[in-house]
């Protein structure tokens, strides 16, 4: 038996990283995923590939995260063609660094939409879902930084301390309605979001980390479903790190 058979799941941010792994994941674990992200047509041949790859349901629904009304209609459609939502995965956000005394208005309201109150608003919809069928797995990205802190990242590190803090609320709300809500913390990924700081800054990150390399978005994905099956059932509230022994 697969580990999400049949499981109804909503990915955010699955266009590139640690999104399309976990799409790919779910669907190797015979789950029926929707696949978000904001460009229309940008991952409809992801979708058609990996739903024949894994013979299950892979759709892509195209909306932004920081819009209520969008949101809301595409929750109401999964209801519609599938009768439920048993996993929201939180994944959409954005990363932009400033030194502090840089840091712009625009920029924290930027990275505050998406990153927060992105996170904010997609719980809320697809929790009332959950709360009506008394069942329901969120899992939010939050990140080392958003734990550790890191120096140049004050504005993205406070976005993701705020998820690791959103994380632990929800939990303790939602917990009587069967639902559970837990978050991971990435390390460095190997991602083109990582990717973007430049080589020499990536050498210098891999002295930090104990295990010796870089993350995968597989690395993470993996860690996901777990959060997402029976396995994790008494599993709530908690903030996994997955970062390969790294020091920040």
């Amino acid at each position: 038996m697969s580990l999400l058979n049949n499981k109804v799941c909503l990915i955010t941010g699955a266009s590139r990283g640690i999104g399309a792994a976990a799409v790919k994941k779910f669907a190797e674990e015979g789950a029926i995923v929707y696949a978000n992200c904001r460009a229309p047509k940008n991952i409809d041949s992801l979708c058609e590939e990996i739903s024949k790859e894994y013979n299950t349901t892979v759709k892509a629904l195209y909306f932004d995260v920081r819009d209520e009304s969008a949101a809301k209609k595409s929750i109401l459609q999964i209801r519609k063609e599938s009768g439920r939502l048993d996993v929201l995965v939180n994944n959409a956000g954005i990363m932009k660094d400033a030194l502090i005394g840089m840091i712009t208005r625009d920029l924290m309201q930027e990275i505050y939409e998406t990153n927060v109150f992105g996170v904010m608003n997609m719980t809320q919809i697809a929790a009332k879902q959950m709360m009506f069928q008394k069942s329901g797995c969120i899992i939010n990205l939050s990140s080392i930084v958003g734990i550790e802190g890191n120096a140049g990242q004050l504005v993205y590190s406070a976005t993701k301390g705020a998820v690791a803090a959103m994380t632990k609320t929800a939990a303790k709300e939602l917990a009587g309605y069967g639902i559970r809500v837990n978050a991971v913390a990435p390390g460095m990924i190997d991602t083109d979001m990582f990717r973007s700081i430049g080589e020499e800054k990536i050498k210098a990150h891999l002295n930090n980390i104990r295990m010796g390399r870089l993350g995968t978005p597989e690395d993470i994905a993996d860690v996901i479903v777990f959060l997402a099956s029976d396995l994790a059932r008494y599993i709530t509230g908690e903030i996994i790190g997955v970062n390969g022994g790294a020091i920040i």
